[in-house]
């Protein structure tokens, strides 16, 4: 429920029935109603506004950043402690030396993933907007990788002058 919440939120539509291009009769009680406000999910936190917070995190001397699955359910563990909406990972593992590029595509925006096993090193990106808090994934990035060092910066995107 929550993802589809989101979905309609942002003008999409899970329901495959249902069609993108409607057409609407003038009689009809929606094209006769006020048009709604639309949210735009911008940020407003500490007295800015702003799209979202992008965290970039490099992880060194990291655990199992060649494992597959582990990458997707560490994926998937990031989205659900930030309170995002997963609509779509993709990973693709790389041979032969088994590095993975990938992301998660969120209602919210993303989270990537870029690793280099053979230095124990993995890249990644967690941007989100709303009420997503991508901080929130850097303990699940550091539990499931167990990296020796983790540096993580925080960028505001889109702060509203």
């Amino acid at each position: 429920m929550l993802r589809q919440n989101a979905l309609f939120q942002l003008g999409m539509d899970l329901d495959p029935r249902s069609s993108t291009a409607q057409e609407e009769s003038p009689s009809s009680t929606h094209a006769s109603a006020e048009p709604e406000a639309c949210k735009d999910f911008f940020v407003e936190r500490d007295g800015k506004t702003y799209a979202g917070s992008h965290v970039i995190v490099d992880i060194w001397d990291a655990k199992r950043v060649d494992d597959l699955d582990h990458v997707r359910s560490t994926l998937e563990a990031c989205v659900a402690a930030a309170g995002a909406t997963l609509l779509h990972i993709h990973l693709h593992h790389f041979t032969p030396n088994g590095g993975i590029s990938g992301v998660a595509v969120l209602a919210e925006s993303h989270i990537s993933i870029h690793s280099w096993p053979e230095r124990g090193y993995a890249a990644l990106d967690i941007f989100m907007c709303g009420e997503a808090e991508p901080a929130r994934a850097v303990p699940v990035l550091e539990s499931a990788f167990g990296p020796c060092r983790a540096v993580v910066t925080t960028h505001l995107r889109g702060i509203v002058a």
